[in-house]
């Protein structure tokens, strides 16, 4: 099982980051055991003094594939669910500073949230999604999928021109606007339309 991920793919969130909006996906990926197992306690890493959340769509893939074309995709995916990609901020800007690779600020055991997956269907996919993510009650982030630079389908056809997808893998596809800082005690709560799909509590 792989992790991809996206970076970049709301404008928004790229602008308030201070990065350009790219041209074509971002694409970082991430170990399984990143992935936080359920019924599993998440602890705010000890190497990082500034944790941040970023709320995402997952896709996950369904079928194994390689080169598909973007008219095809859509038959490679299969189920949506909310996640966090959480980021380690200090670590991340101190290695970006460096020029250096910044795995350490996001793939570190346990900084992929996964919550409950829901089947596709074409009516959904025929319409906006709407996402958010909580904090303490308030919310935080709000996505919807028509602010999305880089389509699902076209995020899918991409990633397969350089890595095989297989069935099981996992694809996070980019958080918007509002990403911010979460200490211990914080409870994250993500949401698919008005869907709880996940409740977590930073320990």
């Amino acid at each position: 099982m792989k992790i991809f991920c996206v970076g970049r793919n709301y404008a928004d969130h790229a602008k308030e980051l201070g990065n350009a909006v790219p041209e074509e996906p971002v694409i970082f990926m991430k170990p399984k055991t990143a992935l936080l197992q359920p019924n599993t306690p998440f602890y705010y890493p000890e190497f990082s003094n500034e944790l941040h959340y970023e709320v995402e769509l997952i896709l996950r893939i369904a079928k194994n594939g390689k080169y598909i074309p973007e008219n095809q995709a859509n038959k490679y995916y299969d189920a949506i669910s909310v996640g966090i990609d959480f980021t380690a901020r200090d670590v991340q800007a101190n290695l970006k500073k460096k020029g250096l690779p910044w795995e350490k600020a996001k793939a570190w055991d346990n900084s992929a949230v996964a919550g409950n997956w829901i089947l596709l269907s074409d009516e959904m996919l025929d319409n906006p999604i709407h996402f958010s993510l909580n904090k303490n009650g308030e919310q935080v982030q709000l996505g919807d999928t028509r602010d999305m630079i880089f389509s699902f389908d076209h995020i899918v056809s991409h990633i397969s021109q350089y890595f095989s997808l297989n069935i099981g893998d996992m694809i996070y596809t980019g958080t918007p606007a509002g990403v911010g800082e979460c200490v211990s005690g914080d409870v994250l709560t993500g949401y698919l339309e008005t869907q709880k799909m996940f409740e977590l509590e930073i320990k």
